[in-house]
């Protein structure tokens, strides 16, 4: 797991149920399975991540997030985690009920689009930012969703969604700083839990 979010794992009971959507290689699910105990699964679609994820031995099902999960009952899970998924969704707003449907909790990590420096990069370059945190190009990203803190916050309010934790992740400096003071404009990540 990136050592900027163990702080994850204290928010997950050992022993629980768990989804993991768009897990990539399943090194997260492997790492909670071993650290934690926690029985999970994880969605993936890209061929490469499921063979990382079979090699690993984390249980994974092939499937397109954008299509329906309506294949998983209501509460089967006792949290679902999406990590650096949500901007890339069709309709997250929709992804996101669909996650507070399947499991008790849900723990989302995004990037910030609001951040200053993705703001200065508009600004003085007059190009979309192509950064550590966003590596694509406009033209290739999987990025269709550009929102910020303050949208994400906007959203839960409009869906009735209790944020139970929310984390700020800067690594540079003032960032790091900065963060807690004003996060829609020094975060790069920002890492929520939730429950309906």
């Amino acid at each position: 797991m990136n050592q900027n979010f163990n702080f994850i794992s204290d928010w997950i009971k050992p022993g629980s149920r768990l989804l993991d959507l768009g897990c990539g290689d399943g090194s997260l699910l492997a790492d909670l399975t071993k650290n934690h105990s926690i029985r999970g699964y994880g969605l993936e679609i890209d061929s490469q991540s499921i063979e990382d994820c079979i090699a690993r031995g984390v249980n994974v099902i092939e499937q397109d997030l954008n299509n329906s999960l309506d294949n998983f009952a209501d509460q089967s899970f006792d949290t679902v985690i999406m990590t650096q998924a949500l901007q890339a969704m069709r309709h997250p707003h929709l992804v996101l009920d669909e996650m507070l449907r399947i499991g008790n909790e849900c723990i989302i990590t995004f990037p910030n689009f609001g951040s200053w420096r993705t703001r200065a990069y508009l600004a003085f370059r007059g190009r979309m930012p192509v950064t550590k945190q966003l590596a694509y190009e406009w033209y290739d990203t999987p990025n269709i969703h550009f929102f910020t803190y303050s949208d994400f916050e906007a959203l839960c309010r409009e869906r009735n969604i209790n944020v139970l934790h929310r984390k700020f992740i800067a690594e540079q400096f003032p960032d790091n700083l900065l963060k807690s003071l004003w996060p829609n404009l020094f975060t790069e990540t920002a890492v929520y839990h939730l429950s309906r």
